[in-house]
Formats: C-alpha cells, structure tokens, sequence
C-alpha cells in the first residue's frame, strides 16, 4: 500500500469510531486516544479494522508506537504489505 492510501484508510476507521472529529483540527503528534476521545475498545476495534484493510500485524506489543496519527501513519507504513 502506498503512503497515501494508508492514510485514506486511517482516517476512514477513526471516522467510523468518532465520526464528529474531523481530522484537520487534531494534533497528529498528540496523543491519538485523547484527540479523538476514545476509550481503550475503540482503540482495540480501530487497530482490528486497520489491521484488517491494511493485512498489517498489529500486536499488542506494537500499540505504544501507535500513539498518535503521525506515529499510525509510520507504523503502517513499515508494517503493511
């Protein structure tokens, strides 16, 4: 997958877990759980979709480099096919 359609599919997943935040008005850098103002299930069911549209591995052991936009963003980018 591309950078580019990496993204598309991350901010597709966050939108279906918090559809009123629009991903122009958060930090990319800040803490992803707090941006978007979800709950540790959230993040669980956001890393099973990304994991399931990118065929990334996304192991538990993983998400502290999940932290944010910008740290999905480069984690998918070395761990998607």
């Amino acid at each position: 997958m591309t950078q580019d359609e990496i993204e598309a599919v991350l901010i597709r997943e966050l939108h279906r877990i918090a559809p009123d935040i629009e991903i122009d008005t958060v930090d990319r850098d800040g803490d992803l759980r707090e941006e978007f103002d979800i709950d540790s299930m959230d993040f669980l069911n956001l890393v099973a979709a990304l994991s399931k549209a990118t065929g990334a591995e996304m192991p538990e052991s993983d998400y502290a480099q999940m932290a944010s936009v910008n740290a999905m963003l480069a984690y998918l980018g070395t761990a998607a096919p």
